[in-house]
């Protein structure tokens, strides 16, 4: 199999998805504050600002303009973390967890409709092969 020509596929099959999504975006509120919010969630609920910046691959700047808005939305609070005060303690609130699990019921519906228009067939072998390629890129993190 020659691997360097079906990974060129995919990068031009990705690229043209991507386009194709340029005229559909997502819906503002399932985009950049939302990232955040998800990350928080994933780490229960609680974190730290330098583990949100890491994660997301942003500065930390952003991160803190970001956490400001939120928390002046009152979806995340922080504090200072008593046993160790140079750490800021990021969590999300009970408005925050509902915030989050509107967005997942977003994106949950918006990704039915994409595996309805892909067909049973395909919508279950894209679901499978998502999940082994997030098995592939877990094993290569952990290299």
């Amino acid at each position: 199999m020659d691997y360097n020509a079906l990974a060129e596929e995919f990068v031009r099959n990705m690229r043209s998805a991507q386009t194709a999504m340029k005229h559909k975006p997502l819906p503002e509120d399932i985009r950049g504050e939302s990232l955040i919010l998800f990350c928080i969630a994933n780490e229960g609920g609680r974190t730290v600002p330098g583990e949100l910046s890491n994660m997301m691959c942003v500065s930390s700047a952003r991160v803190a303009t970001v956490l400001n808005s939120l928390e002046d939305k009152e979806l995340i609070t922080r504090r200072i973390d008593v046993s160790d005060r140079r750490k800021i303690i990021v969590e999300i609130t009970p408005k925050g967890e509902r915030h989050v699990n509107e967005l997942q019921k977003k994106q949950i519906e918006m990704m039915k409709d994409i595996l309805i228009s892909l067909g049973e067939e395909d919508a279950e072998e894209l679901v499978r092969i998502v999940g082994r390629l997030a098995e592939v890129l877990s094993k290569i993190e952990s290299k």
